[in-house]
C-alpha cells in the first residue's frame, strides 16, 4: 500500500483511458506561438521537419535551401521553405464550485478520480473532472506540449503554471487532489483572472458542469475571444441530472448554499427536463456563437469515447485548415 499523502497513477489516471486516447493527438486550432519545438505550427517560417511552399530566390538568401529539382525542371532558382513546429500551451481550468460535489453513483474502481471521492465512496462530477484533467494533462506531456491547471469557483482557488518537465504531472494532479468548495461559480471572474497573466495565446479546457447564468458564461467566453485563444468547454453531467430518473418525494440539498426543498419528482420532472433543455441550447450556442467546441461528459460512463470524439473532430478540422 503506498505511504499516506503519496500520488498513485492509478488513482487519477485510468489505463482504459489511455488506450482509449492512445490514436489521437490533441491539436490547435489556431496558430501558436510556442517556445520550444513540439507539434503544432508556428507562423515563423524557418528550417523545420515539414514542408510548406516554394518561394522565389532573390539575392542574399541562403543557398542552402534551393530546391535543385525544381531549378533543373525550370531553370529559375526557388527556396524551400517549412512550417516550424513548435509546442502548444494548454490550460486546463477545473470547476471546484459547490454543485461539483454531486455524484450517484459508487466510485468506480480503475477509472482514476481524487483520494477524496475514495473515501467518500462517491463518483462525483468533481471526480469525473479530474480523471478527465489527468488524462488530457498525460497527453499533453506526452506530445511536450506546456500544461497548466487552475481550479475555480467563485475565483481561482489554485494554480499550476504552465511547464511540460517531468515532474508537472504529479504538480497537476497534487492539486486536482482537494476537495471542491461550497462556493458557487463565477466565470466572468475567474476568466478576467486567468487571462490577466496570459500573454501568449493558448488553448483553454473549461470542465464544468456549466450550470450557471448562461449569460455569464457568454461574457467569458467573449473574453477568451477576444484575447484570441481556443477553448474547448467540457460539460460534466450526473446521468440523474440529465435524465431526472427520480421517482419519490425527497429532500433536493442545494450545494451552493440554496438551502433545501421538498419536492415530489415525478411531479416536477417534465418541467425540469424542458429547462434543462433550454439551458443546454444556450450553453452550446454560446460555445458555436465564439467557434468553440463544446463536449458532454456523462459521469457514469467512461472518459475515454468522448474525449475521443473530440479529439477527431478537432484534428479533422485542423488538417482541413491545413490544406485549405
Amino acid at each position: 500500500m503506498a505511504e499516506k499523502g503519496t500520488i498513485r497513477a492509478e488513482q487519477y489516471l485510468a489505463p482504459e483511458t489511455l488506450s482509449q486516447l492512445a490514436p489521437f493527438e490533441l491539436r490547435a486550432k489556431m496558430i501558436v506561438e510556442g517556445v520550444m519545438n513540439g507539434m503544432h505550427r508556428s507562423p515563423y517560417q524557418g528550417l523545420a521537419v515539414e514542408f510548406a511552399e516554394h518561394r522565389q530566390y532573390v539575392p542574399g538568401d541562403e543557398t542552402r535551401h534551393l530546391d535543385w529539382k525544381v531549378f533543373g525542371r525550370t531553370n529559375k532558382l526557388y527556396l524551400k521553405q517549412y512550417q516550424q513546429e513548435t509546442n502548444l500551451d494548454v490550460i486546463l481550468l477545473v470547476d471546484a464550485s459547490g454543485s461539483m460535489r454531486y455524484g450517484s453513483i459508487p466510485t468506480k474502481s480503475g477509472w482514476g478520480g481524487t483520494r477524496s471521492g475514495s473515501e467518500r465512496t462517491t463518483w462525483t462530477k468533481f471526480d469525473h473532472a479530474t480523471a478527465t484533467s489527468a488524462a488530457l494533462a498525460h497527453l499533453c506531456l506526452q506530445q511536450r506540449d506546456r500544461i497548466g491547471l487552475a481550479t475555480f469557483s467563485n475565483e481561482i482557488k489554485s494554480q499550476v503554471k504552465r511547464s511540460n518537465n517531468r515532474d508537472q504531472w504529479r504538480s497537476i494532479v497534487s492539486v486536482l487532489s482537494q476537495d471542491p468548495v461550497e462556493a458557487p461559480t463565477d466565470l466572468i471572474k475567474v476568466s478576467d483572472q486567468v487571462l490577466s497573466s496570459i500573454t501568449n495565446r493558448a488553448l483553454f479546457f473549461i470542465i464544468s458542469d456549466f450550470m450557471c447564468d448562461p449569460l455569464q458564461i457568454r461574457e467569458a467566453l467573449a473574453r477568451f475571444k477576444h484575447k484570441r485563444h481556443d477553448v474547448v468547454m467540457v460539460q460534466v453531467l450526473d446521468q440523474r441530472e440529465i435524465g431526472f430518473d427520480f421517482d419519490e418525494s425527497a429532500p433536493f440539498i442545494g450545494l451552493e448554499g440554496e438551502g433545501t426543498v421538498h419536492v415530489d419528482a415525478r411531479s416536477v420532472r417534465e418541467t425540469y427536463l424542458e429547462i434543462l433543455a433550454e439551458h443546454q441550447e444556450k450553453v452550446r450556442d454560446s460555445a458555436r456563437r465564439f467557434g468553440f467546441d463544446f463536449e458532454q461528459v456523462d459521469t457514469h460512463q467512461p472518459i475515454g469515447p468522448p474525449l475521443a470524439r473530440l479529439f477527431a473532430r478537432r484534428s479533422a478540422v485542423s488538417g482541413r485548415s491545413s490544406r485549405g
